[in-house]
């Protein structure tokens, strides 16, 4: 078995790294460890004083300093303090540089594919590795599911992880001996410039709706986050984008000159043209140049050939083959939580998915309409503390259900009947029925088991792999999966699925 080898930790001159910088006590400084966080900081620490939307750094300086921090990295000079200190104007930048040249620089020894988007960044980086594993690369991945080196992973806990976990888990990758690695790129990360200081092979857009407008506040400032993707790429890299979706469309303009499109509807470099879409999967003829070939993935609907339209154009610039990317394409039989099926019996099949936005459980639900005989039946809700304008836009998406529950997802400091009332809101314009509101998770999913019938389709959307419930502050253990096998062996209804409509293009 593997062992992770500690990486020993480059020392960096910051005058070299930011030759325009200026410094206060001194004419350079050299770190060997620098963090964000004045708990984590040591003897001889650089600490970088961000200011961030809850907590300012600046009102943690003396207890940086008392874990020993030495010299701090700040965009104005800190009178009063007894440090050295480096000036920069842009202290998120420069940190997350820092942490990538104490760590040697790793995406210099790996190739790197980068994904975001509004919706698909899990699945296509899972594809991408299954991918590249086919083509014998041994492939790391960071993402919202998991962090894995290509030998061991481990639970993810932010979809990207902050600057200087980023650049120790790509060093990690380099230790272990793995050659590629696909990474998810959330928006804050990377308008926060989390990932400045590493180069990528390729950028991947996804596509471009709407999330995170609590955070971005505006369409365009959550565009113009996606876009800084592009700024990461080494000079040879290749941009990827979406020519069916028009945010991702709209990032052609400003991509560097090297891009590939992908598409099923729209023309582009890399095609699929669909031949058969069920709920156990689909098949399609993919086209990338000249070259063609037939593939079968286990992931189920249309976005998902998308998906892996965006995987097979990272692995065609990687030089891979058509034949290992149809072979990597069907190797992956599932991702955890999303269009994971769960379940069959009298009550149906049963989806566990993670659509969280408009468009996702828009997607989600139209996939199963257009695929199972019966009725659909979508338990969701929406998160607290998050962008609350998406609310009636997530009732609207799920009125296309026959059926509506509308439950509680981690609803935080809010109040989940309030949250509940704004979902409704949307849903009572585009649906004849008004939803059913069980605010009880649990009590929710169990409500449209027990009263979903053999060829129906029951779609538990928003949590997908989480295993939390958090309302407040308070984390507690919630499954979507485990309740829906609970209640299926409670009934003892397991059985081999049914009721499925075949797709034909």
């Amino acid at each position: 078995m593997s062992r992770w080898v500690p990486h020993v930790p480059a020392a960096v001159s910051l005058r070299r790294l930011f030759p325009s910088a200026s410094f206060v006590g001194c004419g350079d400084i050299v770190a060997l460890h620098a963090t964000d966080r004045s708990g984590d900081c040591r003897p001889q620490s650089l600490f970088a004083v961000i200011r961030g939307p809850r907590h300012d750094g600046h009102n943690y300086i003396a207890e940086a300093i008392s874990h020993g921090a030495k010299a701090l990295l700040v965009d104005r000079p800190q009178p009063n303090v007894n440090v050295l200190q480096c000036i920069v104007p842009d202290v998120r930048r420069a940190y997350a540089e820092v942490c990538a040249a104490i760590m040697s620089h790793p995406c210099r020894q790996l190739a790197l594919a980068g994904v975001t988007g509004t919706n698909g960044k899990t699945t296509t980086t899972w594809l991408i590795r299954s991918i590249l594993q086919a083509a014998g690369q041994q492939t790391g991945l960071l993402g919202t599911i998991e962090y894995h080196d290509g030998k061991k992973g481990e639970a993810a806990a932010l979809t990207t992880p902050d600057s200087r976990s980023f650049s120790d888990w790509l060093r990690r990758m380099v230790v272990q001996g793995t050659t590629h690695a696909a990474m998810e790129l959330s928006s804050h990360s990377l308008d926060q410039r989390r990932t400045a200081g590493t180069l990528l092979d390729a950028a991947v857009i996804t596509n471009i709706t709407q999330d995170h407008f609590d955070y971005h506040g505006t369409y365009e400032n959550y565009r113009r986050s996606k876009l800084r993707i592009f700024d990461y790429l080494k000079p040879a890299g290749m941009a990827i984008v979406n020519a069916d979706d028009p945010g991702s469309r709209s990032c052609m303009e400003d991509a560097p000159k090297r891009v590939l499109s992908f598409g099923m509807d729209e023309p582009a470099d890399v095609q699929a043209m669909i031949q058969d879409v069920t709920l156990e999967g689909s098949r399609f003829r993919l086209r990338i140049g000249v070259e063609s070939c037939d593939v079968q993935t286990h992931l189920i609907g249309r976005h998902n050939i998308s998906n892996c339209l965006a995987a097979a154009a990272v692995a065609a610039h990687l030089d891979v083959s058509l034949a290992e990317i149809a072979e990597g394409i069907e190797s992956l039989t599932r991702v955890p939580g999303r269009m994971d099926a769960v379940g069959h019996g009298s009550c149906g099949t049963v989806f566990i998915d993670f659509a969280h936005t408009p468009d996702a459980l828009n997607r989600a639900v139209q996939t199963l309409k257009s695929l199972t005989t019966g009725r659909v039946f979508c338990v969701f809700g929406a998160g607290g503390d998050r962008d609350k304008t998406k609310r009636p836009l997530m009732g609207k998406a799920a009125s296309a259900a026959d059926v509506v529950v509308v439950t509680s997802d981690n609803p935080r400091s809010e109040d989940p009947a309030e949250i509940a009332r704004e979902i409704v809101a949307g849903c009572n314009e585009w649906q004849s029925q008004l939803p059913r509101v069980e605010l009880d998770r649990r009590a929710a999913i169990q409500w449209a088991l027990s009263n979903a019938r053999p060829g129906d389709a029951v779609l538990i959307a928003g949590k997908g792999h989480e295993t939390e419930q958090i309302c407040g502050t308070t984390r507690t253990h919630f499954d979507d999966r485990e309740v829906v096998e609970d209640f299926l062996k409670s009934r003892s209804i397991i059985s081999a699925p049914h009721g499925f409509r075949r797709v034909h293009a």
